[in-house]
């Protein structure tokens, strides 16, 4: 006997979270979400924090401006032909040494532009994404992820740490898992720990199978030291961690860092409650 259906929400259940969260899928999902998820409860944030909308709302807002960075909506713009020479732009020379390595290159956050290196790589994901994130409070590079995880057609893993999953990001990921079934894109999404229950501390990803990036960098303003003055870092507000960001293309790495993610991943999710799991029902 196939499994029971349960009913499918009201009309006005479905508009209200649509009105709720500020993104939409770019594709239609497969059809066999689990129509439960539209109205499970939402978990609660840690003791002292609350889920404020409106924040969501303006981080995920588009910029008036786009960043020259951000390849967003450029078809053209992938990691197919990526070289490390791609982001020399970015340091405060503005070039490499003549005998740089061409497998890896290590980036100093307040002394190059980490923000915009990020960027560059994450918005020209076409195939696949596997990220395990400690510190996740970045509206702009959250906001590129998004549109990725809406997208049918890239494979993405998200891990978060279960200690740090108290932001309106991760909330607004959350959200987004239980209105749309984010696996249901081939996104899957997990908050959790290590497997010995210590934090997650891992703060990296392989992008296409390409591109690896690796270091102490969190996604945050001052874990990135976001230049807010165009070309150099500094102005009002200015902060810049002591942090380190290596990007990869060496493909050994590559693989053996893709496979640790996915097993982290792994690990998180069999520490779920099977309330809390992602439910589908069997294709047809």
């Amino acid at each position: 006997m196939s499994p029971k259906r349960s009913a499918k929400p009201a009309k006005s259940t479905t508009r209200a979270l649509r009105n709720a969260l500020p993104f939409v899928p770019t594709a239609p999902a497969p059809p066999f979400v689990d129509p439960e998820i539209l109205t499970s409860r939402t978990a609660p944030l840690a003791a002292g924090k609350s889920f404020n909308l409106a924040a969501v709302r303006r981080d995920y807002a588009r910029p008036a401006r786009k960043s020259a960075s951000n390849a967003l909506g450029n078809p053209t713009e992938t990691l197919q032909t990526f070289d490390l020479k791609d982001l020399e732009q970015y340091t405060r020379e503005a070039a490499y040494s003549t005998n740089a390595s061409k497998d890896v290159h290590l980036f100093y956050v307040g002394r190059d532009d980490v923000h915009d290196i990020l960027k560059y790589i994450l918005s020209r994901v076409t195939i696949s994404l596997y990220l395990n994130m400690f510190g996740y409070d970045d509206s702009e590079l959250n906001n590129i992820l998004m549109e990725k995880a809406l997208d049918p057609a890239i494979t993405m893993m998200i891990t978060l740490d279960k200690l740090q999953a108290s932001s309106v990001h991760e909330k607004a990921l959350l959200e987004a898992d239980r209105a749309y079934n984010l696996a249901a894109f081939n996104t899957y999404f997990v908050i959790g720990q290590s497997a010995s229950h210590q934090i997650s501390h891992t703060k990296g990803f392989v992008a296409d199978g390409r591109v690896a990036g690796e270091g102490s960098t969190n996604w945050s303003n001052s874990g990135e030291g976001t230049f807010v003055i165009s070309g150099k870092p500094g102005g009002p507000g200015y902060k810049a961690q002591n942090n380190t960001q290596a990007i990869i293309t060496d493909p050994d790495t590559i693989v053996r860092f893709q496979t640790e993610l996915i097993a982290e991943h792994m690990i998180a999710r069999s520490q779920q409650k099977p309330a809390t799991a992602p439910r589908q029902l069997p294709l047809p």
